[in-house]
């Protein structure tokens, strides 16, 4: 390890810059934001610079000079952002026989101390840094970890931070508390403290901590429906993923891909409650009592259902038992199958030239029948999406024929979209049963059916195409 991470409390501290160029702007932006006393000495100012330094007199000043070795004098850092190369040499011989630290713009053999690139969540502080290496890849990587982390995470620390005093009086044993803020930090106060909820996180707090002190009060649990989007993992969203890795049991089906399981905890529990086609499986009934007695047993519950939660999967059901037994529950959006195996199929479901609606359905079919409005579902200028649809593939496009639908219409059926195995096998009303029974097709399935399918655009990186 070439640098020992730390964070400098530079508040009122004194600091020298010597430049006053661009590059020396945004050494000076992060100093500013650090609230340090900075002394800017430069032969040429960068008008920005000279806007900065106006706008903060009590704590930026500047000399249009240049340096002298006087300057490093009771300085805690220096900071050398010129183009001068011999002169940053002198500088840091200066703050070597100083002990003074040093950052150079540039020159990372010249440094005793680097500036990081930061992730800014205050209280909240994420520091990346490559040594020096590749400033580049340091940019990067806080663009991958800003992408995760919640604007508003600084509200939850505040009031995290707020609360430690409390929490050390009522719990006076280190392991104890630790549990307490693992706990605390799983349930709903997270959500409600981002959010700025501060009345709900404040009632959540009080009854969490009376439930740690007195083992007769029972927790609180609660349950969050999240939405796995239709197949790869990506495409989960990050509150769907946070709330995952804060779950203490997580309930999920054959829809959901598995590899999000690997973003829980090792000890949270995997409980499999999915159905297949032509197996019972788990009823429904079941799913939900196990919901409730999951939560009333003060577990941070996820359900993880394929797609999205409201798009024939049930959630409605799930939370109307939830809220009849006044269980805290939250609903995090999926990408549907629809719209995920569409994208990925290059099949526009709204294309303007050619659909005005969209049609979602479902093809379950009960008594060996699909049971649809053929009629309406036969009507030009809309775009169906029909759901579970395969088992009565040439019954569904036979009665879309029979009630006026042209037997040129274009439709697709669309296997285990946004998978590495997904595929599109497309025709039209009239022969995509035949095209389909060619093919060796491996559910989920979902069929599209419309003008739409003839715009479809299937670039290298889309779904392959029988």
């Amino acid at each position: 390890m070439q640098y020992l991470p730390q964070f400098l409390d530079l508040k009122s501290r004194p600091v020298l810059l010597v430049g006053a160029g661009e590059v020396a702007l945004r050494k000076l932006e992060t100093l500013v934001r650090a609230q340090a006393q900075v002394q800017i000495v430069a032969l040429e100012v960068h008008p920005e610079v000279a806007t900065l330094v106006a706008a903060n007199p009590s704590t930026l000043q500047l000399e249009q000079r240049g340096y002298v070795p006087t300057d490093l004098d009771g300085r805690w850092l220096v900071v050398a952002a010129t183009a001068d190369r011999q002169l940053h040499q002198g500088i840091a011989n200066a703050c070597e026989a100083t002990q003074t630290w040093l950052n150079v713009v540039d020159q990372t053999d010249l440094c005793s101390a680097i500036f990081p690139s930061i992730v800014d969540r205050d209280p909240v502080l994420v520091a990346i840094s490559t040594g020096g290496s590749s400033p580049t890849l340091a940019r990067l990587v806080r663009g991958w970890i800003e992408d995760r982390l919640p604007q508003s995470l600084g509200r939850l620390a505040s009031f995290i931070g707020s609360k430690r005093r409390e929490v050390s009086a009522a719990l006076p044993v280190v392991q104890e508390r630790q549990h307490f803020w693992e706990r605390l930090l799983a349930s709903p106060l997270q959500e409600m403290a981002l959010r700025g909820k501060t009345e709900a996180a404040e009632a959540e707090f009080t009854a969490q901590l009376a439930a740690s002190v007195d083992p007769a009060i029972e927790r609180k649990g609660s349950v969050a429906l999240v939405g796995a989007g239709p197949g790869d993992p990506e495409l989960m969203t990050l509150k769907g993923l946070r709330l995952i890795r804060n779950a203490d049991v997580v309930f999920y089906d054959n829809l959901a891909n598995t590899e999000l399981l690997d973003f829980a905890r090792r000890d949270a529990e995997k409980v499999y409650v999915g159905k297949k086609r032509a197996f019972a499986g788990i009823r429904q009934d079941e799913i939900n009592a196990l919901l409730l007695t999951a939560a009333q047993a003060g577990k941070q519950v996820v359900r993880l259902k394929g797609g999205d939660p409201f798009i024939f999967g049930r959630g409605g059901e799930e939370i109307q038992v939830l809220a009849d037994h006044e269980i805290d529950f939250t609903v995090v959006p999926g990408i549907s199958a629809a719209l995920g195996g569409a994208s990925y199929a290059g099949i526009p479901l709204t294309h303007r030239n050619v659909s005005q609606s969209v049609r979602f359905v479902t093809g379950h079919r009960s008594s060996d029948r699909t049971n649809m409005d053929w009629p309406e579902l036969a009507k030009p200028g809309q775009t169906l999406v029909i759901y579970m649809g395969l088992p009565g593939l040439s019954d569904i496009m036979q009665n879309l024929q029979a009630q006026g639908l042209p037997a040129a219409t274009p439709a697709a059926l669309l296997q285990r979209v946004t998978l590495e195995d997904q595929l599109a096998v497309v025709g039209t009303v009239a022969n995509l049963p035949e095209r389909v029974a060619s093919a060796e097709i491996r559910g989920p399935t979902l069929i599209i059916v419309g003008e739409v399918v003839r715009y479809r655009v299937a670039g290298r990186l889309q779904m392959p195409t029988l």
